[in-house]
């Protein structure tokens, strides 16, 4: 069920109190802020606004699409700088790129969290895709270090040239270049890596429902893999995608109703451990004016995954409780944050009061992450945060208007 179908039926529910509710501050694991070097794309200043308002507590910075990107020490330290005008609690991802090998260890020394790689093209010339003699090389060191490796799992050689001829405004073009089977090929090679290495292997942004045999299989023989899902692959179905509207455009892409409802299951049955947003927004003019070949793939929605997340749970009879797992408690662990994701006695008081009877209106003035295109502009959710805490300090609070 997607959110328009959401607002059609707009089903009752006994799950939803009328008072509201304190929740663990979340934890968004796959955030793109960009500065330093892309500020005009994202800043700290504007995506930890977001973020707080959305609820979220901790937000763990991807380490690509800012120059220099979070490879080395000294990138890890400009970043670190940059976000000093946060408001939210900051934590940093490091990066595996062909020919980094050696530092890696420093960078954990540094106090990176793990490290991500792409197995297909990043969209940066600054930070390079690895192959498997890459991961090889980097893998013994992160199963030393025990950090994760997150992974952007689509396989070059899977991937497609648009057609001849094709009209590149349609959203069928775009989504027939990254074919399931770029997904499955890539994360049947992580398993393979994870099964020799016995590192964390950890899957960012499934798309594709194929793929989650081979992750149930690989998590019943006890290999230490890992996925996330993103809210858009969750909300949306390609074939509702209106022709130009490239604010969609991602990859992995969003893919039809049915692969939506099957990711939805591999939440259900633990298959898929938690929702990250992959915010990862760009200027208007990079959007490729409804040329879906030429946008930029990227997805704005920080501050808006608790709403969208409670909205299309609430119409699947899901409490509160795996919502609390799938955006604070399993994101946090992934992080190695073992003082926060859980409200308990000596964790971090970061803190979300919201009410899930109250209903708003998407509506882009009113997002402060620094561009405002987004897919979600329009929709109607459930779920209004009122305030947000960190480390028992208020740090949002809803105003009227």
């Amino acid at each position: 069920m997607s959110v328009r179908e959401y607002e059609r039926g707009r089903p009752a529910s006994n799950l939803l109190p009328a008072t509201a509710i304190v929740f663990p501050g979340l934890v968004d694991t796959h955030v793109h802020v960009n500065e330093p070097g892309r500020t005009e794309w994202e800043g700290f200043q504007t995506a930890s606004a977001a973020a707080v308002a959305g609820g979220v507590t901790t937000i763990v910075d991807m380490p690509l699409n800012s120059i220099p990107p979070t490879t080395t020490v000294p990138g890890l330290e400009a970043k670190r700088a940059a976000a000093r005008a946060a408001k939210v609690n900051v934590e940093f991802w490091g990066g595996v790129v062909p020919g980094n090998a050696g530092e890696l260890d420093a960078l954990a020394d540094a106090g990176v969290r793990g490290f991500k790689c792409f197995l297909s093209a990043s969209g940066v010339d600054e930070f390079q895709h690895v192959d498997d003699a890459d991961l090889r090389i980097a893998l013994p060191i992160l199963a030393r270090r025990g950090l994760p490796l997150l992974v952007h799992a689509e396989s070059p050689p899977a991937l497609r040239e648009p057609a001849p001829g094709a009209d590149r405004r349609r959203y069928q073009t775009w989504l027939a270049t990254r074919p399931p089977q770029a997904e499955v090929d890539a994360i049947a090679l992580l398993i393979e890596l994870c099964r020799e290495f016995r590192a964390h292997i950890h899957v960012v942004h499934l798309a594709a429902v194929e793929a989650l045999p081979l992750l149930r299989e690989a998590r019943a023989e006890g290999l230490p893999i890992t996925v996330e899902t993103c809210p858009h692959y969750l909300a949306f179905a390609a074939e509702a995608i209106a022709d130009g509207a490239t604010m969609f455009k991602c990859a992995p892409p969003i893919r039809d109703a049915a692969n939506r409802e099957g990711l939805w299951r591999g939440l259900e049955d633990g298959t898929i451990d938690l929702i990250a947003t992959d915010h990862s927004p760009c200027p208007p003019s990079m959007k490729g004016d409804g040329d879906f070949l030429a946008a930029w793939g990227g997805i704005a929605s920080l501050g808006l995954e608790l709403p969208v997340i409670f909205t299309l749970a609430t119409a699947r009879a899901i409490g509160l409780e795996r919502l609390g797992n799938w955006l604070c408690r399993a994101p946090a662990q992934l992080a190695g944050l073992t003082d926060r994701g859980v409200i308990a006695p000596g964790m971090r008081a970061d803190l979300v009061v919201w009410r899930p009877d109250a209903e708003f209106d998407v509506q882009p003035a009113r997002l402060l992450h620094r561009h405002k295109r987004t897919p979600y502009e329009g929709l109607r959710l459930q779920g209004r945060v009122l305030e947000t805490y960190i480390g028992g300090d208020l740090v949002y609070r809803e105003h009227a208007g």
